[in-house]
């Protein structure tokens, strides 16, 4: 365990992986404040979403963020060696929870998830009924569903999603080549999969498609203007498996932001957005 002036770190052991978990301090003077658990895009460090972390405790919400899996200042690097995907990612969403128990208990708790770290959060949820989870918000994630993109980028996404693929499959990992970071060969073989079908894959067994249906976990789902990675469609086909959770879908739009937006640049412009979480936690019902 370690820590900084203003946080502490936690590092899980994971069967010969550790993820690094990032606590930062409750907001001043709310020490039942709501927590946030937050899950990164593909391929972007926990340190990246600093300034979506002040925003957060800013808005009163206590905060944890976890470096995905190889990615960061969890360890090891994705290499030809790493044997994970999706159903890891899953299950490390878990694990973070059950570390985090005795401070999460009695406190209203949301996981938020960014691009690939909202379908783990999501995916979490349908596998395990979302007991330990109070509500979902997603912040420019989705279905990548190469059907969904506009225009001439739906090809470009199909043929781009199964080069990179291809090039995963060959080397034993994705290197990071121009997208996603350094990538274990089985994170690139489920989300290609979801790319190609706009499914989730089957996990452990487990019919991904049909457990998401069952959901019931209220759900935030927030798209940003101006993303080419996860249009406003990619998470409205997200959106439209939630069939049994009451989701509200917002957009966050550029002049709200006062300046331009995608899929990354969003986080040095995210106080509106964590205006809109802190709003939909207190709505949410009290644990005590």
């Amino acid at each position: 365990m370690t820590s900084r002036p203003d946080s502490e770190q936690i590092i899980i052991d994971r069967g010969g992986a550790q993820l690094a978990v990032r606590v930062h301090p409750e907001p001043a003077g709310r020490p039942d404040a709501p927590v946030v658990l937050l899950w990164p895009a593909m391929g972007v460090r926990a340190s990246y979403y600093t300034p979506f972390v002040a925003a957060l405790r800013a808005a009163g919400l206590a905060v944890v963020v976890t470096d995905l899996r190889g990615t960061g200042e969890s360890t090891p690097a994705a290499s030809r060696a790493s044997r994970y995907g999706y159903p890891e990612l899953v299950d490390d969403v878990g694990a973070v929870l059950e570390r985090l128990k005795s401070r999460l208990d009695g406190r209203t708790r949301l996981l938020l998830g960014h691009s690939l770290g909202g379908q783990a959060a999501l995916l979490h949820l349908a596998l395990t009924g979302g007991d330990q989870v109070d509500g979902l918000a997603l912040v420019a994630a989705g279905v990548p569903y190469w059907r969904r993109y506009p225009g001439h980028r739906s090809l470009l996404v199909l043929s781009g999603a199964q080069l990179i693929n291809g090039v995963a499959g060959v080397l034993g990992s994705w290197p990071g080549w121009g997208f996603g970071g350094r990538q274990a060969r089985g994170v690139i073989r489920d989300w290609a999969y979801t790319v190609r079908t706009g499914r989730f894959p089957r996990l452990d067994g487990v019919d991904a498609e049909a457990a998401v249906r069952t959901v019931r976990t209220p759900v935030l789902a927030i798209s940003v203007e101006g993303d080419p990675l996860t249009p406003h469609e990619s998470l409205d086909e997200l959106c439209a498996k939630l069939t049994a959770a009451p989701v509200r879908r917002e957009r966050y739009v550029a002049a709200e932001a006062d300046g331009p937006l995608n899929h990354f640049t969003w986080v040095r412009a995210s106080a509106p957005i964590a205006a809109r979480i802190a709003t939909f936690a207190a709505e949410l019902p009290d644990r005590r």
